[in-house]
């Protein structure tokens, strides 16, 4: 098997993932994942995907995680790891798409609107 590249995004984050077959080794920026994600919830949103198809030990997965923050990272990874999964075999798809895994989360920060502190906040109204 060579070497299947995907990317996953969300809010902010970009996880650019490389699969290679291997022992179950996830390396997150030169980092393994416990140090780099040291929450073992954020540890266990990352290997959803690979549980759910019990191939946890059977790739090595190597990553580049920029910009958000850790809980956007951990679940850009998710679905990016997801995405390589499906690229090396299409029957897992449905699988994967039934656990919600397949789908970019299009929720992004809503911008600050002129003449206003923040997105929706106004500021205080005075009659007089």
């Amino acid at each position: 098997m060579e070497q299947i590249n995907a990317v996953g995004r969300r809010k902010a984050a970009i996880a650019r993932v490389y699969v290679n077959e291997g022992s179950g080794e996830i390396t997150i920026n030169k980092r393994p994942l416990a140090d780099y994600f040291p929450n073992p919830i954020l540890q266990y949103i990352v290997k959803q995907p690979l549980s759910t198809l019990d191939a946890a030990e059977k790739y090595d997965i190597k990553v580049n995680l920029i910009g958000g923050g850790y809980k956007g990272q951990a679940e850009a990874l998710r679905l990016a790891i997801a995405r390589a999964l499906v690229k090396i075999n299409p029957e897992d798809k449905s699988a994967l798409r039934k656990e919600g895994f397949m789908t970019r989360d299009p929720r992004a920060v809503e911008r600050k609107k002129p003449g206003q502190p923040k997105a929706r906040k106004r500021f205080q109204f005075s009659k007089r």
